[in-house]
């Protein structure tokens, strides 16, 4: 690896004609991670794209005029400064955040390196081309940011709300389905069984924290999300299993109080509250009847319930 002060003008222009292709590639998947979702952004993408492969052909043209047909290979890992870009553009499907945050600082960086170089070198004709190129460099950024703030059409928002339902709201309510109504059992039978308090929040931690992490695990490894949609199974995994364990401390945590009976009763309360949310989650995202809802959540919340304390109290 070379520090970036070693090159010569011919390899500045040899780099430079690599960032630009890389830069193109990188937009080009882009605008292919984007277009099924964001028609209108991945348009503005492929104009940038675009614009990237004029830059590499000005660079060319230049470079041939000054040295020549062969453009030695110089790549942004052989020079030291580069900062390693982490390949967001392989996830599928992408986020528009995520795009405009690359860009940005793609951008910004081509932006220094053309005004560094232009710096170091005392040839008229390259310094006035990287200086252009800079400028341009600079409008992209611009052009990056404004991208994330375009105004969504309507098909495009519904496209939105139906990824957040897939990748953030679905394995979120199946955690907080799972542990608001699973750890009941457990956590009342102890109740009833144990009449302690502390030991009735042992259980009610173990249970949590335990299927926490179970349902986290079953959701990241139940797809890759290539081709449902649904997203990255690690994030998926997380939200899930952030969600059961939430569900299931927050009927466990009122056992903090010394008194057993003024403790379930805060937990009941707090089950409720629980399966309130639940009713209108799937109510408000899942198009399902509130009052479908809150009959099936609710029954199925005083079946467990029951169980435990039918378990507890024999």
């Amino acid at each position: 690896m070379r520090s970036f002060d070693q090159l010569t003008e011919r390899e500045i222009l040899a780099l430079a004609v690599s960032l630009e292709e890389e830069d193109a590639k990188i937009y080009d998947n882009f605008v292919d991670g984007l277009k099924g979702n964001y028609p209108q952004q991945a348009a503005q993408l492929e104009e940038m794209r675009k614009q990237e492969d004029g830059h590499r052909h000005r660079l060319l043209a230049l470079y041939r005029e000054r040295f020549g047909d062969h453009v030695p290979l110089i790549r942004r890992e052989d020079v030291r400064g580069f900062v390693k870009r982490r390949p967001v553009w392989l996830v599928r499907p992408l986020g528009i955040k995520a795009v405009q945050k690359t860009t940005e600082l793609m951008e910004l960086e081509t932006k220094r390196f053309y005004e560094a170089s232009m710096r170091k070198t005392s040839d008229v004709g390259i310094r006035q081309l990287l200086g252009d190129l800079a400028e341009e460099e600079r409008h992209h950024a611009v052009t990056a940011e404004e991208i994330a703030h375009t105004k969504l059409s309507d098909e495009e928002s519904a496209r939105r709300k139906r990824l957040f339902i897939l990748q953030v709201i679905q394995p979120g309510l199946a955690g907080l389905m799972d542990g608001s109504v699973s750890t009941l059992a457990p956590l009342f039978a102890a109740a009833f069984a144990t009449h302690s308090s502390s030991q009735t929040l042992q259980v009610g931690l173990a249970a949590s924290l335990g299927a926490g992490i179970s349902m986290g695990f079953a959701e990241a490894l139940s797809d890759d999300g290539s081709l449902t949609g649904r997203g990255h199974p690690w994030a998926r995994g997380f939200v899930c299993g952030l969600m059961t364990t939430a569900g299931g401390l927050g009927h466990s945590l009122p056992y903090l109080i010394s008194n057993v009976y003024t403790a379930t009763s805060v937990a009941v309360a707090v089950v409720l509250v629980e399966l309130a949310v639940i009713a209108w989650v799937r109510h408000r995202f899942m198009d399902t009847p509130l009052t479908s809802a809150i009959v099936q959540i609710v029954l199925g919340g005083l079946l467990v319930f029951l169980v435990g304390i039918l378990i507890g109290s024999s």
